[in-house]
């Protein structure tokens, strides 16, 4: 499964909408974020029963905000629409690994 880039206005349609969701949230000018994208999508194609996200935290200030978003990258984990999990900086794939199953 791919990862799929979503905008501020899709965030809650996504997250109430799928029972197990994955959002990455990065910017374009981040050197972390920039590592953690290939490794997501990499872990993406392991975990059918997952949705995975990108959102920009650059144009999605209102999240951002909602969350406590300060560092990025950010991932935030949501099961039926609730925040399981926050992620804060780059993760191996062994580590989202864990952290998923």
């Amino acid at each position: 499964m791919s990862v799929r880039k979503i905008n501020q206005e899709e965030f809650n349609e996504v997250i109430n909408g799928n029972n197990k969701v994955f959002v990455d949230c990065y910017a374009d000018w981040c050197g972390p974020c920039q590592m953690l994208g290939p490794v997501i999508e990499k872990i993406s194609e392991e975990f059918e029963d997952i949705e995975f996200y990108k959102l920009n935290v650059d144009e999605a200030g209102e999240i951002a905000l909602k969350y406590g978003i300060m560092s990025i990258p950010t991932i935030l984990i949501f099961e039926n629409g609730n925040l399981k999990e926050t992620l804060v900086g780059f993760k191996t794939p062994d580590e989202l690994r864990d952290i998923l199953k």
